[in-house]
């Protein structure tokens, strides 16, 4: 079946050797080499056509992105732009996917060769992920909005994630709702704070951007001078505020224990991360407006909210979405989340003064 895939796509090298990548938890990858190390590889995923339903949808997405990052460079002068911009491979019949005869979802991109990523972080490399991330939404934040689709609707909705629970909480399916209750009281008495941008930006007092949605530090990539050259995993793409991408950032970077993390106390919020990141965010992000300015660190409550009411909904529901190594685990998922909160709650003001600080410059 893998050669049948291949045929069907405008590939420069033939393929000898195929390799399958233990990367991410949604698409299947597997990376493909020729007999010549100078060959040009690349980079095959089967995309997960039960998360991203709209294949077309999703794949033009990433087209547009990308061929707008291109155009920028080139007007910019820059040089070695295979290397700062995934490149999707066409099939013969000049399509961005292959679907194959059992239903499955192909695609092939260019791998881009002689880079790395990280996924421990430190205040430098914060500092260069800001910088990296602020200028990808400023290269980006003249593509009109209404191009692109929403790869997963309400991705970022926490108005719609909180309706999630409430209905979990409505049904208990799993019957675990009279030990937890606290923690659904906890969420619904923040609820109306969370699903604050959300109305702003209904309200078009914030402004809807073109954001990543993913946006971890293992999805730059860095150049063998270790400098960063290319965001990847473009699947997410989406309109939302710049809160998201901002926030989501600091939900999993800035927290000094794991997401799953057993031991609350380990848990806490990098402040040093947090100041690197949002200082070279700002010194690229130049377009951000003052009400962006003013509600940037709620995102990053915002964001550790959305992902505490998302495991506790699963939780409730059984363990329906999210894979699981133990049957307490998305209960674990969700306290941990909860106390990254707690503690976001409690740095908030200086959260605060740190992107006022930081956006003086700007």
């Amino acid at each position: 079946m893998t050669t049948k895939i291949l045929t069907q796509f405008k590939l420069k090298t033939k393929i000898t050797d195929i390799k399958p990548l233990k990367i991410g938890h949604i698409n299947d990858s597997f990376i493909l080499k020729g007999e010549n190390p100078n060959d040009e590889s690349y980079f095959l995923q089967r995309i997960n056509h039960n998360i991203f339903k709209n294949v077309e949808g999703l794949q033009n997405n990433i087209r547009i992105v990308t061929d707008h990052l291109r155009e920028k460079y080139k007007e910019a002068g820059e040089t070695n732009i295979e290397q700062k911009v995934l490149q999707l491979i066409e099939t013969k019949d000049n399509k961005l996917f292959y679907k194959d005869d059992e239903g499955n979802y192909w695609r092939i991109y260019v791998n881009i060769v002689n880079t790395h990523s990280y996924e421990a972080i430190t205040p430098e490399l914060a500092y260069e992920a800001g910088k990296a991330y602020g200028n990808f939404h400023c290269m980006i934040v003249d593509i009109p909005a209404n191009q692109l689709i929403d790869s997963i609707p309400d991705f970022h909705n926490v108005e719609f994630r909180v309706q999630q629970l409430k209905d979990a909480v409505k049904e208990n399916p799993a019957g675990r709702l009279e030990k937890t209750q606290w923690m659904v009281d906890e969420l619904l008495k923040r609820a109306d704070e969370m699903c604050l941008p959300q109305r702003l930006y209904r309200e078009g007092k914030l402004p809807g951007r073109i954001n990543h949605c993913d946006t971890k530090i293992n999805n730059l990539l860095f150049n063998d001078k270790d400098e960063p050259c290319c965001i990847v995993d473009l699947d997410t793409m989406m309109i939302s505020t710049v809160l998201s991408d901002f926030g989501d950032f600091m939900r999993t970077a800035a927290n000094t224990g794991a997401e799953d993390d057993a031991n609350l106390d380990n848990i806490d919020v990098n402040l040093a991360i947090y100041e690197a990141y949002t200082k070279g965010y700002l010194e690229k992000a130049t377009f951000l407006t003052d009400t962006e300015l003013e509600y940037l660190a709620l995102g990053a409550k915002m964001l550790t909210y959305m992902q505490t009411v998302r495991f506790f909904a699963d939780y409730l529901n059984g363990d329906t979405y999210y894979k699981i190594s133990h049957p307490e685990h998305n209960w674990q998922r969700t306290i941990a989340q909860f106390r990254l909160l707690e503690q976001q709650e409690k740095k908030f003001n200086i959260m605060q003064e740190i992107v006022k600080n930081c956006s003086k410059d700007k």
